[in-house]
């Protein structure tokens, strides 16, 4: 016999211990109590969340539709070609990134393209040894005959955006390829890609990242599921059916007259590529995803990198839904348009609100202490099916459909990636609060490391790492806070939520460890640094 829910008070008023001892069926209560309007006060606000995280949950599954209906069209090669190939600029944008640019210029300068069309823009905003080091590689690549200049601005103004606005005051290419420090493009990189543009209607061509250290640790894992979710679903499925999608600021090309038309790179936001992405489409501009080229790149190796660089992210695209969302509804495009563009602005929307699930979840435990299985099947089922499940659908559908992808190695990263979920959640609902209240922030470079043949990493200098704050003993807080409701799911014999609240455990105490630990190997570098300079005096 099922129990109605024992309302909040109740358990506060009483002895919590004896009531929690109790089995799920145990029916001692049936009908003597009923929900009271503070038990409904917790529960309406929790269930609503619920109800919008949904929504994201179903788009999930969406995508996957959508990949399978579009990928079929998906070019496989340019429908038309050039008689003569135009002169293309290829933008290398650094900020003190002295460990990956020799990598990056020896990767360039092979470009195969005729050299009389081609120019290389090095645009270094670097405060740091990557300035004179740069300028000393570019001057020997120049004085060997390729077609590379340096520019150096001793100011920082608008970031990325502005580096890349200011090479094309002086850009001779029809079409700008850009390249981040961290990437390895091909050999035969705009031969493949430089076609699609003969269609004057095209305004950016996009190419697939792929990762040079996806097998260093689990961290590169599980960031590499992450972005082939974004890479190998969401663009083909967007691309693949005419609804806008971004270019990813790297391992793409775009047309100068392109760029010129939707107002020029603007650094109002700090994802600058998806702010030009939906200013240019909402003009008519075509993008063009390829799959098939698959650009190399760096994923960052320590969790402090990888928060840096969702947060910005995070941040970048809620400042861009802010600044053009509205915009985009008022547009004459298709309503589907109109909803991806929802979609794909807003997502992140999604972190504040689970801070506000998690708040609510204990409490929502104990009201619901007496649910019978008929409540959990009609309620609680298909809320773990949209939120959960579609997760766990959505990534490892990713794997399945990537060409080299393996299902088996996906399912045992699952947990992990669950975890690195979670231990954004903090952060990143930080970032969408900063975006929503205006607040503007500089643009934080994702700390790029030089991956040697076996492995291992450059030292990083301390001055590369930001100090922890507050944010890891707030996440360890939280991560009490659930291991607090395991003990009580356990105890009232709750064992299947028992391991979903354990990969919030790990998250939040994944995260806060791993800040403490980079912050304390900073301090020991520091203090050794300190004592070397004090000796040489």
């Amino acid at each position: 016999m099922t129990s109605a829910p024992l309302p909040f008070a109740f358990y506060l008023a009483g002895s919590l211990s004896d009531q929690i001892s109790r089995s799920l069926f145990d029916d001692t209560f049936a009908g003597i109590h009923q929900l009271a309007w503070f038990d409904y006060a917790l529960l309406a606000p929790y269930f609503l969340l619920l109800t919008i995280l949904s929504f994201y949950g179903l788009h999930r599954y969406e995508t996957i539709r959508g990949y399978l209906r579009g990928r079929k069209n998906i070019p496989a090669a340019p429908p038309q070609r050039y008689a003569e190939l135009p002169r293309v600029t290829i933008q290398l944008p650094l900020f003190n990134e002295r460990f990956v640019v020799e990598r990056l210029l020896d990767t360039i300068t092979q470009m195969d393209y005729p050299r009389e069309l081609l120019q290389i823009q090095v645009l270094d905003d670097s405060t740091d040894e990557t300035h004179p080091f740069t300028e000393r590689l570019v001057n020997e690549y120049r004085a060997a005959g390729h077609p590379i200049e340096y520019h150096h601005r001793t100011n920082r103004h608008g970031f990325k955006a502005g580096a890349l606005e200011e090479g094309l005051k002086t850009a001779t290419g029809e079409v700008v390829a850009v390249f981040d420090a961290d990437f390895v493009p091909p050999k035969d990189f705009l031969q493949r890609t430089i076609h699609y543009f003969a269609d004057p209607k095209v305004g950016v061509v996009q190419t697939r990242w792929s990762y040079l250290n996806r097998d260093y640790n689990t961290l590169t894992e599980v960031q590499a599921m992450l972005l082939d979710g974004h890479f190998v679903l969401e663009h083909v499925a967007r691309a693949g059916h005419g609804l806008f999608f971004n270019f990813n600021g790297t391992a793409g090309l775009l047309r100068v007259a392109m760029i010129r038309d939707a107002g020029g790179w603007q650094h109002d936001t700090l994802t600058e590529d998806s702010d030009l992405s939906y200013r240019a489409q909402l003009k008519g501009w075509r993008f063009v995803y390829v799959p098939d080229v698959e650009c190399p790149s760096e994923l960052p190796v320590d969790l402090h990198g990888f928060q840096v660089q969702q947060f910005r992210w995070a941040k970048g695209l809620t400042q861009v839904g802010v600044k053009l969302l509205r915009g985009v509804l008022r547009s004459p495009v298709p309503w589907r348009v109109k909803l991806e563009a929802f979609c794909h602005m807003s997502p992140n929307i999604a972190y504040p609100m689970m801070i506000a699930v998690t708040a609510l979840m204990l409490p929502v435990m104990i009201v619901r202490f007496y649910t019978g299985w008929q409540q959990l099947a009609l309620i609680d089922l298909p809320f773990m099916l949209t939120n959960f499940f579609s997760v766990f659908v959505f990534y490892i559908y990713a794997q399945y459909a990537r060409p080299e992808g393996s299902v088996w190695k996906a399912i045992k990263y699952m947990p992990a990636l669950l975890s690195a979920g979670v231990a954004l959640t903090l952060s990143n609902t930080r970032a969408v609060a900063e975006a929503l209240l205006g607040h503007q922030t500089a643009f934080v470079r994702t700390p790029k490391y030089a991956i040697t043949g076996d492995g291992k990493k450059a030292a990083m200098p301390a001055k590369y790492r930001s100090k922890a704050g507050l944010l890891p003993w707030i996440e360890l807080c939280f991560g009490t806070y659930f291991l607090v409701m395991i003990v009580y799911a356990i105890d009232t014999y709750n064992f299947i939520a028992a391991p979903l609240l354990s990969m919030f455990v790990v998250g939040y105490y994944w995260s806060a460890f791993a800040k403490l630990h980079n912050e304390f190997r900073s301090r020991l570098a520091w203090e050794r640094a300190r004592r070397l300079a004090e000796q040489s005096q």
